[in-house]
């Protein structure tokens, strides 16, 4: 195998690329910030009483939009705050929405990644620095992200206003597929006996005397579901996964969940990986089978 050195390109200032350049092939492949299968809305939003943002893009299977400011060179205070300011306006336009701010650069210094933090822990907001690399004289584009969106303790569960029925969901995607909840929570019930099924505007999740857990949450389509498993990323649990055949789709950081698409035949095909999956969500031992 030939082992080639890469050597770091700088982009700005380089009269071959620009940030229309960048935002270009972003907004061909949006994968390419690492963020899992999103895609574009729109390139060039026009904000009221601003500018322009870069990239809006979306998650096809989450209600959540990624407002996407890019810059070459090492990032700056402007472009921190032209980030927020964006994201603001587009959160106050559609609350129906999550919303997440996100800076790329080609360099986020050490000073300007302090602030980012602090305005982290209370806004989404995510920096990525995108470097360029040579390789045997092809240019590489190589993203990691130096700051992720924290965490949110409370997950997504019991937003006021959010609560509807069963009937909801029929008429939103299919009689067939909300039954697929129901087989869901029967597998759960096998791990932790008297949960329910709690019915919420943008999915189904489960709660216990009336008080949500949401260890597991399902949102209805058409002719399948999105099964949510909530655990922490790992390489086990992601090759187990990859080699069931499930169709198996990005990990939501956000919320810390694996998502899948499943039908009743998944369900039943794969019932032992997905009792695993769902007694590890629930924090319930193994059964001892000396």
């Amino acid at each position: 195998m030939e082992f080639r050195k890469a050597k770091p390109v700088s982009l700005r200032g380089n009269p071959l690329f620009s940030e229309k350049w960048l935002q270009g092939l972003i907004a061909e492949d949006p994968s390419l910030l690492g963020l899992g299968d999103l895609v574009l809305m729109q390139a060039e939003r026009r904000q009221p009483r601003a500018g322009r943002l870069d990239l809006l893009l979306v998650d096809p299977d989450e209600p959540t939009r990624y407002e996407v400011e890019i810059q070459l060179g090492p990032t700056d205070e402007a472009h921190i705050i032209r980030t927020i300011e964006y994201w603001d306006i587009e959160r106050s336009r559609y609350p129906q929405y999550e919303h997440v701010a996100v800076l790329v650069a080609e360099d986020i210094t050490s000073r300007f990644l302090n602030v980012i933090s602090l305005f982290n822990r209370a806004i989404p907001l995510v920096a990525i620095q995108m470097r360029a690399l040579n390789v045997g004289g092809t240019l590489t584009l190589s993203a990691t992200t130096v700051l992720d969106v924290t965490r949110l303790g409370t997950d997504e569960e019991d937003e006021p206003g959010q609560a509807t029925d069963r009937s909801y969901w029929v008429q939103r995607s299919s009689s067939a597929s909300v039954s697929i909840a129901d087989e869901v929570l029967a597998l759960v019930n096998t791990i932790a006996p008297g949960m329910q099924l709690k019915y919420n505007k943008h999915y189904i999740g489960l709660a216990r005397d009336g008080i949500a857990d949401n260890f597991v949450q399902v949102r209805p389509r058409r002719s399948h579901a999105v099964l949510e498993i909530r655990l922490p990323r790992s390489d086990e649990t992601s090759a187990l996964l990859d080699a069931s055949g499930l169709d198996v789709l990005s990990y939501a950081a956000r919320w810390g969940r694996y998502r899948m698409t499943v039908n009743s035949a998944h369900i039943a095909a794969h019932q032992q990986l997905l009792l695993d999956l769902i007694r590890q969500a629930a924090g319930t031992p193994a059964p001892d089978n000396d």
